[in-house]
């Protein structure tokens, strides 16, 4: 018998003649603080990501990849990490074939092992996909996946994140039950709230330690 199967059976036996406690959930106290009119969540999340740097935008479905081609060249940036494989960029891709601008799509289409050097220090901002926003905290919510790893949102110093304006939340438990988590947790969720900051011990605030130092949002509205 190996060490887990002994640790296993530990506490199988530990939990010998014990009663479950009665499941006294209650829903309210994590929902009914943070509940908004469904026409104030965009706007609550906007101010609350503002108070902390995020830059957001509201943008149609159709232009928004004009809306990014111009936010990358107010700061002359030359190039931008997207997914090829994902619905957003492939309509990116064909706005940027057909207008041809300077800036240069990189696509995430390897392993990191294969192009570190490059995705750490060669590229300069990227474009994700979000499952919604939450508007009780002002945060995104990403999956990241096999077409958009984590590292997209992680390591570029811009990030640029697409928000369907349906899909923000009043808080954390209505979007844990629209996505149905408990059937299936993702295997990695990410909670971005503004860019990435730190503080030392003399409370000097620093951004871009550990992520991007910028965050772009565009909210895309449903038409």
């Amino acid at each position: 018998m190996n060490a887990r199967n002994n640790i296993l059976n530990k506490l199988r036996a530990g939990l010998s003649g014990a009663t479950p406690r009665p499941d006294d959930f209650d829903e309210r106290l994590v929902t009914e603080p943070w509940q908004y009119a469904p026409e104030d969540r965009i706007g609550r999340l906007r101010s609350l990501m503002e108070a902390v740097h995020t830059e957001v935008h509201t943008v149609g479905s159709k232009d928004w990849p004009k809306t990014v081609a111009g936010i990358l060249s107010r700061r002359n940036l030359n190039n931008l990490l997207y997914a090829p494989e994902t619905d957003h960029g492939k309509q990116l891709g064909e706005h940027w074939q057909a207008t041809e601008p300077t800036i240069e799509l990189v696509a995430y289409d390897r392993p990191v092992e294969e192009w570190k050097d490059t995705l750490f220090w060669g590229v300069d901002a990227s474009i994700t996909g979000t499952v919604g926003g939450i508007a009780a905290t002002g945060s995104l919510v990403l999956w990241p996946d096999r077409h958009e790893p984590r590292l997209m949102s992680l390591l570029p110093p811009l990030h640029i994140a697409l928000l369907r304006a349906s899909q923000v939340e009043d808080n954390l438990y209505t979007m844990m039950q629209r996505h149905n988590w408990s059937s299936g947790l993702p295997t990695n969720a990410l909670l971005i709230s503004g860019p990435s900051k730190t503080a030392d011990i003399e409370q000097v605030l620093a951004y871009g330690a550990h992520g991007p130092k910028e965050l772009v949002v565009l909210v895309i509205e449903d038409e």
